[in-house]
């Protein structure tokens, strides 16, 4: 009878958990879930198909609510990021005068070049290239990912690997190598044989093979040559930033130069929330040059954090040797990882190319 009684009343105990459960996910969880994916936020859009080699403007593009779930991080969600952010980080007499002396300077092009790139900033080379090209298409191209891949599959040697390298030297071979192959579309009978013709010509005919057939990295890469100082804090910022990018990419909350434990700020961390339970870290440190001394002692001391999993070295094989034989007995070595700067570049790129591919899917609902 006891017994009877006692699963009677955990019946009752059960039951009455299971309806004060259901009312709480009633009338708590299920209406924030509901305000959440009902959040609208504003996005730029396109208002209609941008026919290639148009240049968009703002008349081009406008503001549309969408739902905010799932949104990428890359989603632009404010004109003022597309033309008045230019504006806020560099000043607008700035951005008109290094505008001005880019597109009409007497200087040469490879200086002009090289000024505007070190002056202004959230205009790469791909950006600064196509201004270049609108203006005068008989003698500049558009330098971006696109043409480095291009002239990699057609044996054009020496382009560059690193945004270092995309000087205004470069530039100019790269213009030298377009009008070569405008005058060979041209004898073949093309119609438009200008600098933007080849670009479309890249884009439709080789671009195609060329994705199928990606050339090695020596195939593309520039000559090894000595790295300046400025060169190498160039390659580690990049790095740093490509370390970033992928975190996010993977989902994690990533960011750069970090205080991660006393005394220790690192290049960049990815940091994920696991429930309750807390969290995890993995900590980065690049070494493109030099003493690798604090980078071994960053480690060291971020491995004092309890929520660092794993602190992971970034550099090119020969340092990456190093980093290994000197954190000997000084890094824990079951939490110690190196990654060979080569393949985060190589990560990022796939990654991106991943993301764009499965954007294209239109998986998620506009409503969401």
């Amino acid at each position: 009878m006891k017994s009877k009684m006692r699963i009677t009343g955990n019946r009752t105990v059960i039951g009455i958990i299971c309806i004060v459960l259901a009312l709480g996910i009633t009338f708590g969880i299920a209406p924030l879930v509901n305000r959440f994916t009902d959040r609208k936020v504003e996005v730029v859009q396109v208002k209609q198909n941008v026919e290639r080699g148009h240049l968009i403007t703002e008349d081009d593009v406008e503001l549309v609510k969408v739902g905010a779930l799932n949104l990428s991080d890359r989603t632009v969600k404010n004109k003022k990021y597309v033309v008045d952010k230019l504006i806020e980080d560099n000043g607008f007499s700035t951005l008109k005068k290094q505008l001005a002396d880019l597109l009409y300077g007497s200087a040469s092009v490879e200086k002009r070049w090289d000024i505007f790139l070190k002056s202004v900033k959230g205009m790469g080379p791909a950006t600064i290239s196509e201004l270049l090209s609108y203006m005068n298409p008989q003698e500049y191209i558009v330098f971006n990912k696109t043409t480095i891949l291009c002239y990699g599959y057609l044996g054009i040697p020496n382009m560059p690997k690193y945004n270092y390298q995309y000087t205004g030297k470069k530039y100019t071979e790269v213009c030298a190598v377009a009008k070569e192959i405008a005058s060979s579309l041209k004898k073949a009978g093309a119609a438009d044989s200008d600098l933007l013709a080849v670009d479309y010509f890249l884009w439709d005919e080789i671009l195609p093979l060329a994705e199928k057939d990606v050339p090695t990295t020596d195939a593309i890469s520039i000559s090894q040559e000595p790295v300046s100082a400025r060169d190498s804090r160039s390659l580690h910022d990049e790095i740093k930033d490509k370390l970033v990018d992928i975190g996010k990419l993977l989902g994690f909350d990533s960011r750069s130069e970090v205080r991660i434990a006393t005394g220790a700020v690192v290049d960049a961390v990815w940091e994920a929330k696991i429930g309750n339970m807390g969290k995890a870290i993995y900590v980065f440190e690049v070494q493109s040059k030099g003493s690798i001394d604090s980078l071994i002692l960053n480690l060291k001391k971020a491995q004092s954090n309890a929520a660092v999993q794993a602190v992971v070295a970034v550099a090119d094989e020969e340092q990456l040797a190093k980093i290994i034989q000197e954190s000997a007995g000084v890094i824990d070595e079951k939490s110690l990882r190196t990654w060979d700067s080569e393949d985060v570049l190589a990560v990022y790129d796939a990654l991106v190319r991943a993301h764009e591919s499965i954007n294209k899917l239109a998986l998620v609902p506009e409503s969401f």
